[in-house]
């Protein structure tokens, strides 16, 4: 005889399939670039710059950030004077945004009066009445501190598998990098960090289901991690401190570029138990900074917490994605 079914039990099962859903709607999580390479979508995506004359016939420079969807479908980022970091003055009003579809391997999509066509790595911008005005070519940047070696002063965290064993939590992936979920053994106080994050590529994920991680720096204070390429820049977008400061710009390269982290920070202070001076950080994602020495109000959410609030671990979130990190090394003060 079957048992009755209970309101706990309905809800147990919603919750099942929901999440079931979920998982199927956002797709797989490639971390290999030479798998990833071989999908077209993942070869259309990417950043691309050039000039487009303006009316008066002068070249005017513009960047365009293209961000598979799945599917053959694509948002279009256009900057004017560039893409983020290279030219584009930050005014989120003057962006262009658009969805298209590629049909068999070529992505065109309208902006106002003007027309761009995507094939073999280029992007060709026309004008409705005068005919072809630009060309823009598709660019693989690196950030400037990519590969930065660790002064001989560093203590070192990440330098290949045989680190892991200095993190709490701490496993290598088959090749070699850190995986999330792991808190430094080490704890610090005011120190500079430098570390390398590279997101998956997950095309049919969206939000916060996208290529999601963070470093927790003493383990209360998050630099977001996420998949943003191509989005606003929000305080839970990458770069963006959790429930406290946007970044300045949106500095996400596309997903599978190795990016960095550098961040100076100073811890709070404490007189006889009392906080005497609050935490201070500078962010720079991919050498750019995005935060400038902003003061944060207290911990994010999500931390570790502990009982010594002037020191404590580097801590990398795992939020389900298969986030990895390398060249994981910090300079104390």
């Amino acid at each position: 005889m079957s048992k009755p079914l209970t309101m706990l039990t309905i809800l147990a099962a919603a919750v099942m399939f929901a999440s079931s859903m979920a998982c199927a709607a956002r797709g797989p999580a490639i971390t290999d670039p030479e798998v990833a390479q071989k999908q077209e979508d993942f070869s259309i995506q990417g950043e691309y710059t050039g000039s487009v004359k303006d009316k008066d016939g002068q070249p005017q420079k513009i960047g365009v950030q293209v961000v598979a969807l799945g599917a053959d479908e694509y948002r279009i980022v256009a900057y004017p004077g560039g893409l983020p970091g290279d030219g584009w003055d930050g005014k989120k009003e003057g962006r262009k945004i658009v969805t298209a579809k590629a049909e068999d391997g070529v992505l065109a999509a309208t902006i106002d009066d003007h027309t761009g066509r995507l094939e073999n790595g280029t992007i060709t911008i026309s004008h409705e009445e005068a005919g072809e005005v630009g060309v823009l070519e598709k660019v693989h940047r690196e950030s400037p501190t990519l590969g930065a070696r660790p002064p001989a002063s560093a203590v070192v965290l990440y330098g290949g598998p045989a680190d892991a064993a200095q993190w709490e939590g701490g496993k290598a992936s088959d090749d070699g990098l850190l995986m999330p979920g792991a808190a430094s053994k080490q704890e610090f106080g005011d120190h500079s960090l430098h570390l390398e994050f590279r997101l998956p590529y997950m095309p049919q994920a969206r939000g916060q289901g996208r290529g999601n991680s963070g470093c927790y720096v003493q383990g209360r204070y998050e630099v977001q991690m996420l998949d943003s390429f191509g989005l606003d820049g929000k305080d839970n977008e990458c770069g963006g401190i959790y429930k406290a400061s946007e970044p300045a710009v949106n500095m996400c390269y596309p997903p599978l570029s190795w990016q960095t982290y550098d961040i100076d920070f100073t811890a709070p202070k404490y007189e006889n138990g009392k906080l005497e001076k609050k935490v201070r950080i500078t962010v720079r994602h991919n050498g750019v900074v995005i935060h400038d020495d902003l003061e944060l109000p207290g911990a994010t959410p999500g931390g570790r917490g502990g009982s010594k609030p002037e020191s404590g671990p580097v801590f990398l979130q795992d939020h389900g994605n298969p986030v990895r990190y390398r060249n994981i090394w910090i300079l104390e003060k």
